[in-house]
């Protein structure tokens, strides 16, 4: 969080930005779309979701026109976390817990993920046509602090690449993935000092890693440790075990589980749900890299779509922009639950190709 906190100081997402050109409706959306896709998988999906967010909101006037594009950057960036060790905190929970490997969860989801985008994508593209409004874009006057597109391009890239390389060093070096994060932050720290040792003192101050630290989103980490404790009170007093057993004698098919469990999590947030399902299934169940884990990382990443109160992307685009709950539940939850469906599918398929 503070990393990207970090490159939006130095408006490092500027360089996105500045480079798209494009005046079709219909190639925007799908350029949005993949971009949001992959950049979730380096950043996470509620950052992406921001940045995407703000950017359509300077680059489509019209407004029906935007908030569709908005929908489906909620469905993108959910797809796209879905399939990387950091791109969401329900599969970055997974990985941390040992149920599932870099290698293996990229591997294995990132085909169903771009299934449950494209999907939704390719219907709304008949509906998406027309060309962009002229719009002012916003200029480096208006920015608090200017920086130089030097300082732009090292912090992005360099930001990127720590964020990219936390799953090589937890591989390389079997530590914690957060050492290699805070590793990787002090790399970070270190080359901003150096590029603005120059500049003046009030400059450098709200460009520094202190002030990215100081405007860290630190109740939705207190949100998640409260959610984290409770879960184990649960685990620990045998009641998740207890709903294992009677999940699995109720419905008796592990798929329609997870199945459940990723439409539930547009309801209840996906957070506990993972952390619970972590809890009722235990790894002599479901050994490491087992399908049941990658399913449940995509079903909880992906299901949260259907709502736009189902993921922390969606929140956030609901306060940027202000949609209605109720207009997102009838133009855009119908394609999320479409893609979500076809992402299960084309997962099945693909484990009975490869088995």
């Amino acid at each position: 969080m503070t990393i990207v906190e970090l490159i939006d100081a130095h408006d490092g997402f500027e360089i996105i930005n500045s480079r798209i050109s494009t005046k079709s409706r219909r190639k925007l959306l799908w350029l949005i779309a993949f971009l949001t896709f992959f950049l979730s998988a380096m950043l996470d999906n509620l950052t992406t979701t921001i940045v995407m967010v703000t950017l359509v909101i300077k680059m489509v006037r019209n407004e029906r026109m935007r908030l569709l594009f908005i929908g489906m950057i909620i469905i993108s960036a959910n797809a796209g976390g879905a399939w990387s060790p950091i791109g969401d905190i329900t599969t970055t929970m997974l990985w941390i817990g040992g149920q599932i490997s870099t290698n293996v969860i990229i591997g294995s989801l990132i085909f169903p993920s771009l299934v449950s985008m494209i999907v939704p994508l390719t219907v709304l593209t008949f509906i998406v046509k027309g060309e962009l409004e002229s719009t002012e874009m916003k200029s480096p006057a208006d920015l608090t602090v200017k920086t130089t597109d030097f300082d732009q391009k090292v912090i992005f890239i360099s930001g990127l690449m720590v964020l990219v390389s936390v799953p090589v060093f937890k591989t390389v070096t079997h530590l914690p993935p957060f050492m290699g994060m805070l590793l990787g932050l002090g790399v970070l720290w270190f080359i901003t000092e150096i590029i603005h040792r120059k500049k003046a003192a009030e400059t450098k101050k709200k460009l520094s890693v202190v002030r990215a630290l100081e405007h860290m989103d630190v109740p939705s980490v207190l949100f998640f440790l409260g959610i984290l404790l409770a879960v184990s009170v649960l685990q620990n007093t045998g009641q998740l075990a207890e709903v294992a057993i009677f999940l699995t004698d109720t419905i008796q098919n592990e798929r329609l589980i997870l199945s459940a469990i990723g439409l539930l999590s547009a309801i209840v947030d996906n957070v506990p749900l993972v952390a619970a399902a972590m809890g009722m299934y235990s790894m002599e169940m479901y050994p490491l890299n087992d399908s049941f884990w990658i399913l449940l990382a995509y079903c909880a990443g992906t299901g949260g779509s259907v709502l736009i109160i189902g993921s922390a992307a969606g929140v956030a685009a609901m306060g940027l922009e202000r949609i209605p709950f109720g207009w997102y539940l009838k133009n855009i939850a119908w394609l999320a639950l479409l893609g979500y469906f076809s992402g299960i599918v084309a997962f099945l398929i693909q484990e009975i190709i490869i088995t």
